[in-house]
């Protein structure tokens, strides 16, 4: 029993990293309906960044994580500004081919840049340091994940529900020419939500650099993340956040009593089933418009 309970703390442990990267991808497309395949890529960016404020130029951590912030917030609206508004006429297959090649082209910038050896990031925690909970065992780094995973969920709940512009963020998504003729700057809103989502995910990577840092670092995060969201539902941020947890724990289970070689498929095919069952994810409700 006590092992059973281990592997469900790690599983969970293993899902908040995968829920931020959930919640980044569900922020850009609960207000413009875009899966952002680039998001992992972005994340990476603003690592490599943070690595090299580091390393070349020794300013110290607590200096360096608003300088990547704001560098994250950077990439974000310039790849919106610069990028998908201009394509924003495509079809939904065309913005997702977008993405995925904005995901290549900063890959491979990254790769140019750095080379392809792994890193090591100068991280305050490292991933041996560990804490034990009542009888569990459980890094300092998952511990802190955990944690920055709530705040970052209820900091957004508080944002798009008392504020005015999470409000006009949303509005935005449920009518975008509707948001335009009451006044909505909605160019601005969509570049604020690519600027946050770029946040989201930086704070993701710079919490998964300790353990595994080289250019392919955030496709595994990415992909499960993005799994997490379509099960819990693409547009419900607590329901990326516990879709990840459900990937996590499940992939964990399954990595430990049937078959480690496929631990990672487990996550696509609970895409498959949720997709059957309940298209709009298990915390999201299906909306048909009508003409």
């Amino acid at each position: 029993m006590a092992e059973f309970l281990q592997i469900m703390l790690n599983g969970v442990a293993a899902g908040s990293g995968y829920a931020l990267m959930g919640i980044a991808m569900v922020i850009i497309y609960k207000t413009s309906e875009v899966v952002n395949f680039a998001q992992g890529e972005m994340a990476l960016a603003s690592v490599f960044f943070t690595y090299l404020i580091l390393q070349n130029y020794g300013i110290p951590f607590v200096y360096a994580m608003p300088l990547a912030a704001l560098f994250a917030v950077f990439v974000g609206c310039v790849l919106e500004f610069a990028v998908l508004r201009r394509a924003r006429r495509q079809t939904t297959l065309g913005m997702i081919i977008v993405t995925i090649g904005l995901e290549m082209i900063l890959m491979g910038l990254v790769s140019w840049k750095f080379g392809a050896d792994h890193k090591v990031m100068p991280f305050p925690i490292t991933e041996f340091d560990s804490i034990w909970l009542g009888g569990f065992y459980v890094t300092t780094l998952e511990a802190v994940t955990f944690s920055v995973v709530w705040a970052v969920m209820l900091g957004l709940f508080v944002f798009y529900r008392y504020t005015r512009l999470g409000l006009i963020m949303k509005a935005t998504q449920q009518n975008r020419s509707a948001a335009k003729l009451m006044g909505v700057r909605t160019n601005r809103v969509l570049m604020f939500t690519w600027g946050l989502s770029s946040l989201v995910g930086c704070i993701a990577g710079l919490l998964l650099a300790p353990r595994s840092m080289e250019p392919f670092m955030m496709w595994d995060p990415m992909l499960k993340g993005f799994a997490g969201a379509v099960v819990g539902g693409m547009t419900s941020i607590p329901g990326a956040v516990f879709g990840a947890y459900f990937i996590g724990v499940v992939e964990n289970l399954f990595g430990r009593y049937a078959s480690m070689e496929f631990k990672s498929a487990v996550a696509f095919a609970l895409i498959v089933i949720v997709l059957c069952v309940k298209p709009s994810g298990i915390f999201s409700r299906h909306y048909v418009k009508k003409v």
